[in-house]
């Protein structure tokens, strides 16, 4: 298999190939870094666009390899670059011709260093792709670090999307440990009680419910596969930053989340609540299509 890395033809951000490095040292795959540069029209249409095109596609390849040949040593990176009407498109198409496993993207420019920012191309492949989609943040590189921990993000329409038994499915293949950890952002100001007091016994209730449901799945799973023992948390605070920061992370970790409701099958769609949870991870993102069955 194969993992597709998109390069950034325009902010030459290095952050996606980073990403798929680290997930290949666990995998074993091959990566492609592949650029897509836009082309308005069908070639031999217009002289001059092909001529700037064939300027721009040369700066953007020597780019492309700058930024392979940065990385260490053996990472057997190969280098792609594709015009199409679109970026989305065309990394979509490249990815399908591939048989990609997964696709790495990077988080936009005006975001913070650390932290995802979905930008024009992430916001649209994120929404109606067909691959997994794994997103780095802002700057991110591994330090070397192999993925060593998958943390499934479950609530909202994560459990009827199928995304526990699917990370953990991908946990036992990688050979990894897995984490499941419920978000929850609860402002209880509105309460006439203490809001300490208030917020203990929201939480708590809400807490009690999301372990059941997560037991049940992880029961589920096990009764087709092996599955190691899995660690469950929770991610609570006032908003969805506190939330996120509630949660210990550590370099090799990915946050895995399940693709909205609104999914059609075998398509990425990042939910609202999700999207607030990628917003403010600290960590490389990794969104699952909806399996075929659900």
């Amino acid at each position: 298999m194969t993992i597709v890395a998109g390069f950034s033809a325009t902010r030459r951000d290095t952050a996606p190939v980073e990403l798929a490095v680290q997930i290949a040292r666990t995998t074993g795959e091959q990566i492609i870094a592949v650029a897509v540069v836009e082309r308005r029209l069908p070639p031999q249409t217009d002289a001059v666009e092909d001529e700037y095109l064939d300027y721009v596609t040369t700066e953007v390849e020597r780019a492309l390899h700058g930024a392979v040949d940065a990385l260490p040593a053996g990472s057997g990176v190969r280098v792609e670059v594709r015009t199409a009407t679109s970026i989305p498109k065309g990394l979509a198409e490249f990815a399908a011709q591939m048989n990609a496993s997964f696709v790495t993207v990077g988080s936009s420019s005006s975001g913070l260093l650390g932290r995802i920012a979905l930008g024009s191309v992430t916001d649209h492949v994120v929404h109606g792709g067909s691959v997994p989609i794994a997103i780095a943040p802002r700057g991110y590189t591994s330090g070397g670090a192999p993925i060593n921990r998958l943390t499934a993000a479950f609530g909202g329409q994560a459990d009827v999307n199928g995304l526990i038994p699917a990370a953990a499915k991908l946990a036992a293949k990688w050979g990894v440990g897995l984490r499941v950890v419920s978000f929850t952002a609860r402002d209880v100001r509105a309460f006439t009680m203490s809001p300490k007091i208030a917020e203990s016994l929201v939480v708590d209730t809400w807490w009690q419910n999301m372990q059941d449901s997560i037991k049940r799945e992880l029961e589920e799973v096990r009764k087709t596969a092996h599955l190691a023992d899995v660690d469950v948390a929770i991610g609570a605070g006032p908003d969805w930053q506190a939330a996120v920061e509630n949660v210990p992370w550590g370099p090799g970790d990915v946050l895995v989340l399940g693709s909205g409701a609104a999914a059609q099958k075998q398509q990425v769609f990042l939910g609202s609540a999700a999207g607030r949870i990628v917003r403010n991870s600290p960590v490389p993102v990794m969104i699952l299509p909806r399996p075929a069955g659900l």
